[in-house]
């Protein structure tokens, strides 16, 4: 996968890049469906509350480097979220639209 197989192969590289991608998702969509499969309605609240946090960490991990880095500013960052959260029709603190 990657640019080689592009450059090389033209359109048929993309269709394999696409093809192992796709590959890769229905993969994650096993391994998530076989997660949640199993265990109480209180495990599984746990479950989601620890991935959860999880993200959180990861994205504030994300964040902070990117404003450390210079790559976003802060009000910037602010100015995006605020925008995208009223994409789908409600600033309210979530976004149920498509992400591109």
């Amino acid at each position: 996968m990657g640019w080689g197989r592009t450059l090389l192969l033209g359109d048929i590289g993309n269709r394999l890049d696409i093809d192992d991608v796709e590959r890769e998702i229905a993969d994650l969509r096993r391994q998530l469906a076989d997660s949640a499969g199993g265990g109480s309605q209180e495990q599984l609240i746990r479950k989601l509350l620890s991935d959860n946090a999880e993200l959180k960490l990861y994205l504030t991990a994300l964040i902070r480097l990117l404003v450390k880095n210079g790559i976003v500013t802060q009000s910037d960052l602010q100015n995006i979220v605020a925008t995208v959260d009223a994409q789908d029709g409600r600033a309210d603190g979530k976004y149920s639209g498509n992400i591109l």
